[in-house]
């Protein structure tokens, strides 16, 4: 007899939650707290109580062991992280850290990512070209000085992170590791059943010169994606590169035409943008056309301007004025904020994509298909980092060249989040109806419900028992004062996958389908061996919400229906 595993000895449901329809309007961060998945003592904080951290032992579970197969090996890095690192990388002015002194004096931040650490790490234990390449990996929490927490785990000061960082001898081995994390980002995802995309996405923050974002396609997203129809082409929108769908210079008069100011690093050229108004300003669009470009000076728009606002001062710097495509000679440009001194100095660039783009417009990879936009959640984001880290924290290694003679080199590094906690969010916002949660069988707080409808509590017993032998992963609901129909809709709320009800016609038992079937395995399956059971169709004859099934063939049915869920 296995060991008899219980619904949850502390879970109160209050009875708003349990009238029809009632869910439609409670948001999915109220309704885990709602059902005790975990508690906020304050905004952004989290404590997980026992459903939430039984979601999130599976879900690790599975990360491990992608993480794992793809040949990563684990580690456990300090939540503090020595400010000296991150003054050497530069980021350590950056406004979403949470930093602390200790008795001497000396300046920590929580960290927020691991890149710093891990690379001083790597570069203390890289003994030669041979110990490449090199990855790692951890599941730990990160903390973030998020300003305006909300949606629960979406957004939090403290979050659940899978972290993980490759170093090798050149660019070519760097994409090759690069490569083969984004296939094990593949195995993870499709395991986890709900429908993901890659897309192309701006670095950011972490640097590099590549990356792919991660993305559960939503309408409660925060991130905005198109997709070409021509090219196929997948990309967030500070990737997307559009045209209009009309020429621009046909028809009336363009409209008010806005600009910013940028400096180049030597703060030698003054780069000015404009675009439409009514449109959005992408910033490292800008970078493409100059690289010198500093997007991040910390200047004012007036600050900016006054290191460019003397004669003499324009003797010896340079303007770039850099035009959005949409604009035409009639659109309504401002005026020039600065004296001409020498128009040889300014240099115009046009026919730039330099603003977001729109749903419609046409793609700027291909030229040919039209984009569409689509709200998104981010769960993962993979990066190649090339030598942004490995050059100021001298993680060197020393590789033979051509002639046979050893030369020092930076080390190539690739990293690779998956946000945990918020991937748990997401799940349970994407699968929710209107019952409650429905989550997928493998990250499920358990797969299945044992009901006792009879007044002989041995039958659930050995129901428990069959299901236990066969790998099910399952609870017996002996709350003491609640009816059959209460039992059933409160493990349905919580988005158990399947229902055993235990009844008057024992050892026939009825299994009640919750979870979402992702293809029709188990028909296949059934086919096979149909011998004891039966199936109940809904009447459109799509789906199959009931089976009854006699106990000495339960096990094997309900874990056959698993492996659709």
């Amino acid at each position: 007899m296995s060991p008899l595993r219980r619904f949850p000895r502390i879970f109160s449901v209050g009875p708003e939650l349990l009238k029809p329809n009632s869910l439609a309007k409670v948001p999915t961060a109220d309704l885990f707290t709602k059902l005790g998945f975990f508690t906020h003592p304050k905004p952004g904080l989290v404590h997980w109580l026992p459903l939430g951290t039984s979601v999130l032992d599976k879900l690790t579970s599975i990360i491990h062991r992608h993480m794992r197969n793809s040949g990563a090996e684990e580690v456990r890095m300090s939540a503090l992280s020595p400010a000296a690192l991150w003054q050497q990388t530069g980021r350590w002015t950056g406004t979403e850290l949470f930093k602390l002194h200790d008795s001497s004096g000396s300046e920590y931040c929580l960290a927020a990512t691991c890149e710093e650490d891990i690379t001083a790490v790597a570069a203390a234990q890289i003994a030669s070209y041979k110990s490449l390449p090199l990855l790692y990996y951890q599941i730990n929490t990160k903390f973030r000085d998020e300003k305006r927490p909300r949606a629960g785990l979406l957004r939090g000061r403290e979050f659940i992170m899978k972290d993980a960082y490759s170093f090798d001898v050149s660019p070519e081995a760097a994409m090759e590791s690069y490569e083969e994390m984004v296939a094990a980002y593949h195995r993870v995802f499709s395991e986890l059943r709900v429908p993901y995309v890659k897309a192309e996405a701006s670095t950011g923050d972490i640097g590099g010169s590549l990356s792919h974002e991660w993305q559960y396609v939503h309408p409660s997203g925060e991130d905005t994606l198109f997709r070409c129809t021509g090219c196929d082409a997948v990309l967030n929108v500070e990737k997307t590169l559009s045209f209009p769908a009309e020429d621009p210079a046909n028809g009336k008069a363009g409209g008010p035409v806005s600009v910013e100011y940028f400096v180049t690093d030597d703060k030698n050229t003054l780069v000015c943008a404009y675009f439409l108004s009514d449109r959005t300003l992408l910033p490292n669009l800008l970078q493409d056309e100059v690289p010198e470009i500093d997007l991040k000076c910390g200047l004012t728009q007036d600050q900016i301007l006054a290191l460019f606002s003397g004669e003499d001062a324009l003797l010896s710097k340079n303007v770039i004025r850099v035009m959005d495509l949409r604009l035409h000679s009639r659109s309504n440009f401002p005026d020039f904020p600065i004296k001409f001194v020498s128009r040889a100095l300014i240099t115009t660039l046009t026919d730039i994509p330099i603003v977001e783009a729109v749903h419609g417009e046409i793609c700027g990879q291909c030229s040919e298909g039209v984009l569409e936009s689509s709200r998104a959640i981010e769960v993962g984001h993979t990066f190649y980092l090339g030598e942004k880290y490995s050059k100021p924290l001298q993680c060197t290694v020393s590789v033979p060249g051509n002639d046979g003679t050893l030369e020092t080199v930076n080390a190539f590094m690739g990293c690779y989040g998956i946000g945990v906690s918020r991937l748990i969010a997401a799940i349970g916002e994407i699968n929710r109806d209107l019952m409650g949660f429905r989550w997928p069988a493998c990250i499920a707080p358990w797969s299945a419900t044992v009901i006792n409808a009879s007044t002989d509590f041995s039958k659930s017993e050995r129901v428990v028992s069959e299901l236990h032998d066969a790998g099910v992963d399952v609870r017996c609901d002996d709350r003491e004062g609640l009816g059959l129909g209460r039992k059933i809709k409160e493990t349905k709320l919580v988005g158990i996958p399947l229902v055993v009800i235990v009844g008057k016609n024992f050892p026939i038992v009825e299994v009640e389908i919750r979870g979402k079937k992702y293809n029709d395995l188990w028909k296949s399956l059934f086919a096979q061996d149909s011998e004891g059971w039966e199936v109940e169709y809904l009447e459109d004859g799509t789906s199959d919400i009931k089976h009854k099934v006699h106990i000495e063939r339960l096990g094997s049915v309900v874990a056959s229906l698993l492996k659709d869920m």
